[in-house]
């Protein structure tokens, strides 16, 4: 028997393409979404759609979704892992690359959601897994707008949660600590940087990202009954 579909969006690098490689390990065929369709293409995995549909556009990603529902079938698993860290103090920060964060980082998210929500709820099956910070939880020097929009992160999925539990779907949230990622070639201010670079240096540069992705699809792989609501994973090493 086949197993469902599962979507994964920022899949070219970091956690996305960690989370990739351990769905298909898993057996499910994959919608991957990100920025740079040679980097998904070059992940060399069996059974994948690649598409380089924008987080941000919410008709995109759902016409993405779409064309690999009509070749797999529906949406079982949605993976919202595109995001941002584009580190800096409010004051010194460019507005601009608040507005880019929020669209990605939180805007994003919800574009991911709306298209595959309605299905799982008709089908009273589904699961959504949205990937935040443990800055969502705790506040970090230079982490100010996107700690603030990983924290939102967190409300959205709470929220949805509980609008959605009755009909069977389950919406979790994981927040990895310092994660071996490119991220931070999204991190434009020198100081932040600096100051992120040598935190993650005291504590062995972070944990790989597959034992994120891992952690995900164990989540997943819970009876559809069991959600694990929430799931903060971060190096031994970082006490706070």
């Amino acid at each position: 028997m086949s197993k469902p579909l599962v979507v994964i969006t920022g899949a070219g690098s970091g956690i996305g393409a960690a989370a990739a490689r351990a769905f298909s390990a898993a057996g499910h065929p994959l919608l991957l979404l990100g920025r740079r369709i040679e980097r998904l293409e070059a992940l060399g995995l069996l059974n994948v759609l690649c598409c380089t549909a924008d987080v941000r556009e919410g008709d995109a990603v759902a016409a993405a979704i779409a064309t690999a529902e009509a070749v797999h079938g529906p949406v079982d698993c949605l993976i919202n892992n595109a995001g941002v860290a584009p580190l800096a103090r409010i004051e010194d920060q460019n507005p601009a690359e608040w507005r880019d964060l929020l669209d990605i980082n939180c805007l994003g998210v919800m574009n991911g959601m709306q298209a595959v929500m309605p299905g799982m709820k008709e089908r009273r099956h589904g699961t959504i897994i949205n990937v935040s910070s443990i800055a969502g939880i705790k506040s970090y020097p230079y982490h100010d707008a996107y700690g603030a929009s990983k924290a939102y992160v967190h409300a959205l999925t709470e929220a949805a949660r509980r609008s959605v539990s009755g009909f069977g779907v389950r919406v979790m949230v994981i927040s990895p600590g310092l994660t071996k990622s490119e991220i931070e070639s999204t991190m434009l201010n020198s100081e932040a940087h600096q100051i992120w670079a040598e935190r993650g240096a005291d504590i062995g540069g972070g944990i790989e990202a597959q034992h994120v992705a891992h952690a995900m699809l164990f989540s997943y792989q819970m009876p559809q009954d069991v959600i694990v609501q929430e799931l903060v994973i971060t190096p031994t090493a970082q006490e706070y």
